[in-house]
Order: C-alpha cells, then sequence, then structure tokens
C-alpha cells in the first residue's frame, strides 16, 4: 500500500510528468543541439556577421567611381558677355586612379575580417554548444535528483509503516513512529523541492534550444564516463580561440599595409570637350590633378597602426599562454571529476546500498535501532545524490574543455 501511495505522491509533485512517458524515444543531446542550431538568435547573429564581412570583401575590391563636370564660363556678365554669344561650355569626365596599391591593400584588409568572421561565426557555435550541454546536463541532473527523492518518499513511507507496526506491537516506543513521521515529512519536502527544481531546469533547456523538451531525456547518457587519460586535441595553434587572436594580428598587417598605402597620393585624369560660342568651334580639354601632402602625409595614421599591430601581436602571445594553462587545467578538472564520479557512482554507492539493505533487514528484525536505520538511509540519499552531483560535474568540466580545445575552421583559400 505504501508503494501505491508513494507512487502518486511523486506523480503529484510533476518530477516525472512527460518524463516517463511510455515507449517515446529519448530526447538527446544531440537532438537539443541540433534544434539550438536552427532556432537560436546567436547563430543566425553569427550567420549575418559573415555576410556583412562578404559584403565589406565586395565594397573593398570595388573602384572608385567617375564624375561628370558640365561647366559654362563667360555669360550673363556685360558688354560682349552680357547673353550666350561669348559662353564657353566644357563637359568633361574625370577619372579617379588609385596609386600606391589602396585597393588590393584594401582587400587584403577585408579578407582578413572576413575569415575573423569565419572564426567568430564557429566561437559562436562553440559557445552554443556549450550552453545547451551544460543544461541538458543541468536538466537531466535535476531529474535524477527528483528520481532519488521519489524513492526516498518510498523508503520513509516503509520505515514509518514498520516503526508503527512496531509500536503497535509494544516493541517500540512511541517516539520511533514520530522519528518515522518526520523522516516522511523530510522526504516529502525534499521531492517536492527536487520536482520543481527539475520542471525549471527542464523549462530552462527549453529556452535555450528554442523548442520544447517534449520527450523523456536520455537517462543513460549520466552514467557514461569516458576514461581519463591522453586527448586527441588539435594543436594549439589550430585552436579557435588561437586562431581568433593570430587573425587579429593577421588583420593588424593589413591595416598597416592599407596605412602606408596612403601616403601616395591619388591621381584625377580628366577629359572632355569645350564649345566656344564666339566661334562655334569645338576644342579638346584634359589635366591631371595631384595633390600635395603637404600637411597630411600619412605618417601618424601609420604610426597609429604599427602601434596597434605591436598591441594585437602582444595580446596574442598572452592569450596563448592562457589557453595553453587553461587546457592544461581543463584536462586535470576532467579527469578529477572522472574519478570522483567513478568512485561515488561505484565503490561508494554499493557500500551505501549494502549499508542500507542490512540496517532494513536489521531493524525489521528487532536486531537494529532506528537511529541505525535512519543513519544508513540518510548516508544512501547522500551518496546518491553525490554521484549525480559527480557525474554533473564530469560532464560539465567536458563540455567546458571541449568548448576551450574547439578546432577553428580552416584557412581560406587564395
Amino acid at each position: 500500500m505504501y508503494r501505491f501511495i508513494a507512487a502518486c505522491v511523486v506523480a503529484a509533485l510533476g518530477a516525472v510528468g512527460v518524463h516517463a512517458q511510455e515507449g517515446a524515444p529519448a530526447f538527446t543531446l544531440s537532438r537539443a543541439l541540433e534544434l539550438a542550431g536552427a532556432g537560436s538568435p546567436l547563430g543566425q547573429a553569427g550567420a549575418a556577421q559573415v555576410r556583412a564581412a562578404e559584403a565589406a570583401r565586395s565594397v573593398a575590391g570595388l573602384r572608385p567611381n567617375p564624375s561628370v563636370t558640365v561647366q559654362t564660363e563667360n555669360v550673363a556678365g556685360s558688354g560682349a558677355y552680357r547673353s550666350f554669344h561669348s559662353a564657353e561650355t566644357t563637359a568633361q569626365i574625370t577619372i579617379p586612379l588609385e596609386m600606391g596599391g589602396k585597393r588590393s591593400a584594401r582587400i587584403a584588409v577585408a579578407d582578413a575580417r572576413h575569415e575573423r568572421a569565419l572564426v567568430e561565426r564557429s566561437v559562436i557555435a562553440a559557445d552554443l554548444t556549450l550552453s545547451v550541454t551544460q543544461a541538458y546536463v543541468a536538466a537531466l541532473a535535476a531529474e535524477r535528483r527528483a528520481q532519488i527523492t521519489g524513492r526516498q518518499v518510498e523508503i520513509a513511507l516503509a520505515a514509518h509503516h514498520a516503526s508503527q507496526v512496531r509500536v503497535r506491537a509494544g516493541r517500540a516506543s512511541p517516539l520511533e513512529e514520530q522519528r518515522g513521521a518526520l523522516m516522511l515529512v523530510n522526504a516529502r519536502s525534499a521531492a517536492e523541492q527536487a520536482g520543481r527544481l527539475a520542471q525549471v531546469a527542464r523549462e530552462n533547456l527549453a529556452r535555450q534550444i528554442a523548442a520544447p523538451v517534449d520527450a523523456p531525456l536520455d537517462v543513460d547518457w549520466l552514467d557514461r564516463l569516458a576514461v581519463a587519460g591522453p586527448v586527441d586535441r588539435p594543436l594549439i595553434e589550430n585552436l579557435l580561440a588561437v586562431r581568433a587572436v593570430e587573425l587579429d594580428v593577421a588583420t593588424a598587417d593589413a591595416q598597416i599595409r592599407l596605412a602606408a598605402t596612403q601616403r601616395t597620393p591619388d591621381l584625377q585624369i580628366f577629359v572632355g570637350p569645350r564649345r566656344l560660342e564666339a566661334t562655334r568651334d569645338t576644342a579638346l580639354t584634359f589635366g591631371v590633378t595631384i595633390p600635395l601632402q603637404v600637411f597630411d602625409r600619412g605618417s601618424a595614421a601609420l604610426a597609429q597602426a604599427r602601434a596597434e599591430r605591436e598591441k594585437a601581436d602582444a595580446e596574442s602571445r598572452i592569450a596563448k599562454i592562457r589557453i595553453s594553462q587553461a587546457v592544461a587545467s581543463a584536462d586535470a578538472e576532467v579527469a578529477n571529476a572522472e574519478t570522483a564520479a567513478r568512485i561515488t557512482g561505484g565503490p561508494a554507492l554499493d557500500a551505501a546500498m549494502e549499508a542500507a539493505r542490512i540496517a532494513r533487514i536489521g531493524y525489521r528484525e528487532g536486531k537494529f535501532g532506528q537511529l541505525d536505520l535512519l543513519d544508513a538511509e540518510r548516508g544512501l540519499a547522500e551518496t546518491r545524490l553525490a554521484a549525480i552531483n559527480a557525474q554533473a560535474a564530469y560532464h560539465d568540466a567536458t563540455a567546458r574543455r571541449d568548448r576551450l580545445t574547439a578546432s577553428a575552421p580552416l584557412p581560406l583559400e587564395e
């Protein structure tokens, strides 16, 4: 009877709800990542940034537009120039000529920024993968905690029933029945709280992936632990974070080249016909405009670009050191988390389960006191929760390390 009551309590808490649908396929992490990639605004922002960089690359390759000028002279004056009889009308086209390789320098800057946008899109995707994985781990761990607290309600009901039987048989004092009742109240309270947290964690996962979580989670995924050891990963210079700072340096190099080209003045060539109304003749005009770099010779802009390049290079070296340190720390953290999860979910949990089993049998047979039973049950519950926490910590550490060691996209082909 008490098992039926416990099942009703857990169902009322909503801790399992849709999770226990019969025959429903599991809502896996890969499914969550697929939905997040399709509907996340972060992914849309990364794609838009790449399109903007591609458009900027097209703009950088454009040449300056020519201009057309029509000018009339010697009109609306006095004497012979009072009317349009002595007018001189000139129509000319002006063609700017970029000198010093400005166009190719602009293209180089745009190419560097385009590749940086591709890397940034990969950074956004890696960040999204990390956040979805963490939300999935949190939801799965919360549901497992709710299941454990639900089982604790069953255990508390059984212990309370046993204490009632012992008290009515005159083999125990009424104090035992009160302890059993208190244990049941605490178990129900913990189950209610755990069920509420599990529901919130599932809703947070749904918000993260912008889609409903309408199937039970993959409950076995949390138990999967990789054996700690060497990890096959890209070289440090091929990591996503390292490639990002290296492209910042490449962009700064391109900016130096662009600033250097600004020191070479551009030319303007103009040509066009001139109509002389007085003689009704036509002549050709042409010329060249050369700016005089008297005040701004481009030296200050070039010095600024070089200083910014030095800054980018220094930040790149600092980032590589920090990333190397972070990867080493992440490896140690994953290894430690794997050890903790393996021990708490293995030998420690087996020992706690055996101790609780012996305490239950001994209590029913009158060999152990109620305090021994309560202590054993409390130790089992704490060990089970510790095992879940350790497994969740392991998967969280693994996800953070995977984000840190994510590979950069291949460089753009020339």
